[in-house]
């Protein structure tokens, strides 16, 4: 007796949702006046070439360098992705001076540019940045000058493609980033969900229309510029605005005061990032033939897919739950067992084994608590650090060993510079206790000799 009514609960529920869609896209495309778009480009326009910030990717190249000017605007602008532009400057000066053109940076390996890249997150970024540069110079038909060929190279999306068309190449069309959305969200007092595909498509229609066809770069920085500084997300400086006089979301502020203007764009629920925990073993091995006072450091490459691939980090095991030390020391033990055939105290001799603490690292969608032990080796004499590992070791992963002073001057990720920075503070602690007491001792001494 239900089984008629299925279809029919299906389809009223495709209606009322094809119904708030269609509510969406009638509120999302009421575009923008020809008079409007001609008010907000003037006034964007002038505000822009009065209070635009001197950053280093902005130089102004001739006719004949716009291929010069098309990478740095597409390195600068992965590198701004999901970092803030104070961080990014310095990264972005080392970069340009190491790799000035597209062609020094397909010369470079992925090693290089991973080392670079070291703490602005987000990896898979520099490596597409990379395999996108060899695909352009290894290509037959020169730097693509337009969005739609620019989209076709190895990590430029939609937005990266349209930021260097239109800077680079002066091709008229929009970008579409976090920033233009909050503007273009208040502009018009946008109430759909920002992170709805259609909701996003027709933000593009929307930017697509107001993008300056005489000057589409500088229009579209003006509007990411705005979006940066004045139309900030939780304090924006509508008074100072130089389109406030079009924004209907300050309209509806002035009209009543309870309707704030930081409503827009909707706040959306971010998912919650699951937790997960790690094991992290600094593995330094000493050498009786080397006489030196510290150790070589043992590192391993990650997989070239996945998190923080191909980037460099001691040995570690990721642990479903959090586990007492036992636990975790035991984990370890059985890593360095299967993975390098080395166990403590039986094919080596412990010098210490210390816990040294615990901190938490956030990725994007991973909550990491990290707890941290200090293991010292001492090789038995005649052996290297190639006699520690067995040849079925090297078979299954890339590591190596590597002196302190080359360790400080790597690249390495932020989680795993942390991990280091304690590793150090706990030997600079040792130092000074041993300094102490040699101090005491001269003392006792230099008193007994009066």
């Amino acid at each position: 007796m239900s089984h008629p009514s299925v279809p029919r609960e299906k389809l009223m529920r495709k209606c009322r949702q094809k119904a708030v869609e269609d509510k969406e896209a009638t509120d999302m495309e009421d575009l923008f006046s020809e008079k409007e778009t001609h008010k907000i480009r003037v006034s964007l326009l002038d505000w822009y070439d009065e209070n635009q910030r001197d950053l280093p990717w902005r130089k102004r190249y001739s006719e004949d360098e716009k291929e010069k000017r098309a990478y740095e605007v597409w390195v600068s602008e992965i590198m701004l992705q999901q970092t803030r532009v104070q961080t990014v400057m310095e990264y972005y000066k080392r970069w340009m001076h190491k790799w000035p053109t597209i062609y020094d940076l397909a010369q470079a390996s992925l090693e290089e540019v991973n080392e670079m890249w070291a703490g602005l997150g987000y990896y898979r970024r520099a490596r597409f940045l990379l395999e996108g540069a060899k695909m352009v110079v290894e290509g037959k038909d020169g730097f693509p000058n337009q969005a739609s060929s620019l989209m076709k190279v190895k990590g430029i999306g939609e937005y990266t493609a349209g930021a260097i068309a239109s800077i680079a190449f002066n091709e008229v069309v929009p970008v579409v980033d976090g920033n233009v959305i909050r503007v273009l969200a208040r502009l018009k007092a946008i109430s759909a969900n920002p992170k709805d595909r259609l909701t996003i498509k027709n933000f593009w229609k929307l930017a697509a229309q107001l993008v300056d066809p005489s000057r589409p770069g500088d229009f579209n920085q003006s509007l990411m510029e705005l979006g940066a500084t004045l139309c900030s997300v939780s304090k924006p400086s509508c008074s100072s605005c130089p389109v406030s006089s079009q924004c209907r979301a300050y309209s509806l502020f002035q009209e009543n005061e309870t309707n704030p203007v930081t409503d827009y764009p909707t706040k959306v629920v971010k998912a919650k990032p699951r937790s997960d925990f790690c094991c992290v073993c600094v593995l330094e091995i000493l050498n009786q033939e080397r006489n030196q006072s510290g150790g070589r450091f043992v590192l391993l490459k990650r997989p070239e897919e996945g998190l923080l691939a191909g980037l460099w980090e001691f040995p570690s095991v990721i642990l479903d739950e959090e586990a007492d030390s036992e636990t975790r020391r035991d984990a370890i033990d059985v890593y360095l067992k299967e993975t390098f055939h080395v166990e403590p105290k039986k094919t080596c001799t412990v010098v210490s084994r210390k816990e040294l603490g615990e901190f938490v690292h956030i990725f994007t969608h991973i909550r990491r608590k990290i707890y941290v032990e200090l293991l010292v080796l001492q090789l038995t004499e005649g052996d290297t650090d190639d006699d520690l590992f067995k040849d079925e070791a090297k078979e299954n992963l890339t590591w190596k060993c590597v002196d302190s002073d080359v360790l400080s001057t790597m690249g390495l990720t932020s989680a795993v510079r942390k991990v280091y920075s304690m590793v150090e503070a706990h030997k600079q602690g040792l130092s000074v206790v041993a300094k102490v007491s040699s101090n005491r001792t001269a003392v006792s001494r230099k008193r007994r000799i009066s």
